[in-house]
């Protein structure tokens, strides 16, 4: 009898040590004027078809097809497509980590992965079959899938990966308080309400959910609202007043207020770009 046998030197990085926060796919219809942000995670762009150009820290690169995008946290980016040619791309996004490039200073890369096109196609439409089907265990299988992802990264390429410190233990009752929020964000939800919920004194909960999150729950819960809003901007001949019904604000006009302050043009600018092309046309984010 012949065997081999090989052992595992090293033990794996904590699976607690990274996380997949979100996965999607966009496909732009023309050009798209957007305006620079930034995350607090860090994004993997990969690019299907198309060509386009993004903007990363102050200055314009080309992408074509198979190319990877990576974006660490805080770095100024936006995407544009070219009208002849529409960019299309799936996006993950991952907190906790972040990519260590061969110039020291550089907190994003661009690099093609044409000889592994296969390969990386494959794992990523799996990811986002996974996420789309929501079926048990797929926060599991998605993060199985983004390590080997990540792996296959690493080795070839001349990146490594920087795991973040593991974050203190998030506050349980702001936890079920945001779980609430983004179940329940088309009801009519106040502070009070969330004070009764969680059993706190409300200025208590609102200043713990500001520490713990960077934003208190009333403006969380506003901005749960607006991207679900966007979605049926762009893809419903839904009026304003039933989008602002549908979503929970009080009144149209603090539905325009929201989104105004939120995405910086009012909802029928949203549409009106969107139909005119110079925006995708919002894809259904699948959170993880």
């Amino acid at each position: 009898m012949s065997t081999q046998r090989f052992d595992i030197r090293h033990a794996p990085a904590p699976r607690e040590s990274f996380r997949l926060l979100y996965i999607s796919k966009s496909r732009f219809g023309g050009d798209w004027n957007s305006t620079t942000h930034t995350h607090s995670c860090t994004e993997l762009f990969y690019c299907l078809s198309g060509e386009g150009q993004f903007y990363l820290a102050g200055q314009l690169f080309p992408v074509k097809p198979d190319d990877m995008v990576i974006v660490n946290p805080q770095v100024e980016h936006t995407e544009l497509s070219l009208n002849a040619s529409p960019l299309e791309y799936i996006v993950l996004g991952v907190a906790s980590m972040e990519f260590l490039f061969s110039k020291a200073d550089t907190n994003y890369a661009i690099f093609n992965c044409r000889e592994n096109r296969e390969r990386m196609v494959t794992l990523l439409h799996m990811l986002l079959a996974e996420a789309d089907r929501s079926l048990d265990g797929c926060e599991t299988v998605c993060q199985d899938l983004l390590e080997v992802l990540l792996i296959w990264l690493v080795r070839c390429t001349t990146i490594s990966l920087q795991l973040e410190e593991a974050a203190p233990t998030e506050n349980r009752e702001c936890a079920e308080i945001k779980r609430y929020l983004d179940t329940n964000y088309r009801e009519d939800i106040s502070l009070d309400l969330l004070a009764e919920l969680a059993h706190l004194n409300k200025y208590y909960l609102a200043h713990t959910f500001q520490r713990e999150y960077g934003i208190s729950p009333i403006t969380y819960l506003n901005r749960r609202r607006i991207e679900e809003s966007k979605h049926m901007l762009g893809n419903t001949g839904y009026s304003l007043a039933q989008i602002s019904e549908l979503m929970g604000f009080s009144s149209p006009s603090y539905f325009s207020q929201c989104f105004r302050k939120a995405e910086g043009l009012t909802p029928n600018e949203y549409r009106r770009q969107v139909r005119q092309g110079q925006r995708p046309a919002p894809s259904k984010r699948h959170e993880v």
